[in-house]
């Protein structure tokens, strides 16, 4: 009898606790249904509270795709951010490398400048990297959206911490076989930690193709900036059009809704062995 009580206090936790992870993911996902529906919706029915549009039409994305230059706008975003990710796990797996490879004088100090430049907002520094863009002549273009952002200290940490969990041994034997750094790194620690850096690859492409003040900031004209700048089109003092920004902004939501379905093994893979260590 106290086995089946205790059997039922335990299914009544259990209960407990998914409905709160359903309350939650129910929260989570709401906002997102809502922008899907909604860009659905003709400007009659958008203020409406029915959960699904009355009238189903595709005006709005066709008005967001002509107000603005979206396609180019959408391949600047891809291009940015792309090459941003790619130039950031660069030298964030170099620098990583390094600190954990060798210890040389003043490393312990480097490591930590570079953390410390983690807790300066960006926005504290667009103006000195404004003067140096505009004096290299690379205003309203990609290159000067990109250069500014080629590397980056939170993925140098946690990098850092990736690399210091992978086992010395290995490194040490395989220099005994007369295997290089490069090689180490490329062939063996690279393929071992391919979940940590894909997941890390991720959140570094969504920071890029959110970017949005240093875009606004670089770029004049529509056709060389982003979609993020694209979006805030459709918002002015008189009115806001809603059903174009839906379908705009659903249409910005896509990219990273693809990326974390081809990758998520490894998101999820990484998340979990980063919690059990």
């Amino acid at each position: 009898m106290g086995q089946h009580a205790r059997f039922r206090r335990l299914s009544a936790t259990a209960v407990g606790k998914h409905a709160v992870l359903i309350a939650l993911s129910f929260l989570a996902v709401f906002p997102f249904y809502w922008m899907i529906v909604t860009s659905f919706k003709p400007e009659t029915d958008i203020f409406g509270s029915s959960l699904l549009p009355a009238h189903w039409t595709f005006q709005n994305y066709v008005q967001a795709w002509t107000a603005i230059p979206m396609s180019r706008m959408m391949a600047n975003s891809l291009l940015t951010a792309a090459a941003q990710t790619v130039m950031q796990l660069l030298t964030s797996i170099l620098a990583a490398y390094a600190f954990t490879r060798w210890q040389f004088r003043g490393s312990n100090l480097i490591f930590t400048l570079i953390a410390l430049t983690w807790l300066v907002p960006f926005q504290v520094i667009m103006i000195p990297n404004y003067v140096v863009i505009s004096g290299w002549g690379l205003r309203d273009t990609l290159m000067g959206l990109i250069i500014p952002n080629i590397a980056s200290a939170f993925a140098v940490m946690q990098l850092y911490a990736a690399f210091k969990s992978f086992p010395k041994a290995l490194i040490e034997a395989a220099h005994l076989d007369g295997a290089s750094d490069w090689a180490v790194l490329w062939k063996m620690i690279f393929p071992n930690l391919r979940a940590s850096i894909a997941s890390i690859a991720v959140l570094l492409f969504i920071t890029g193709w959110n970017d949005y003040f240093w875009p606004l900031l670089v770029t004049t004209k529509l056709e060389h900036s982003t979609l993020q700048i694209g979006l805030q089109m459709f918002m002015s003092s008189d009115s806001n059009l809603w059903g174009p920004l839906m379908a705009a902004t659903t249409v910005a939501s896509l990219p990273i809704l693809v990326i974390y379905l081809l990758l998520q093994r490894q998101i999820i893979e990484s998340f979990v062995k980063g919690g059990l260590r």
